[in-house]
């Protein structure tokens, strides 16, 4: 069975990372926890980590059995 998530994954993390960034961005003020901006540091982590898999999609081929 040749399932692979790794793009779906990757795209659906990079898009969710990416709006969380651009809305920490925009709403500064209202998502400062001890100084930092959460929505913005978890987006940044977030999309990272979709890039990550999307990295992983392109070097990694897919087992031929």
């Amino acid at each position: 069975m040749g399932l692979d998530i790794r793009l779906p994954i990757g795209l659906l993390f990079t898009c969710i990372g990416a709006l969380l960034s651009v809305y920490g961005i925009a709403a500064s003020d209202h998502s400062m926890s001890q100084g930092r901006n959460v929505n913005l540091v978890w987006g940044i982590i977030i999309f990272v980590f979709g890039l990550a898999m999307l990295g992983l999609w392109k070097l990694v081929p897919k087992d031929h059995e």
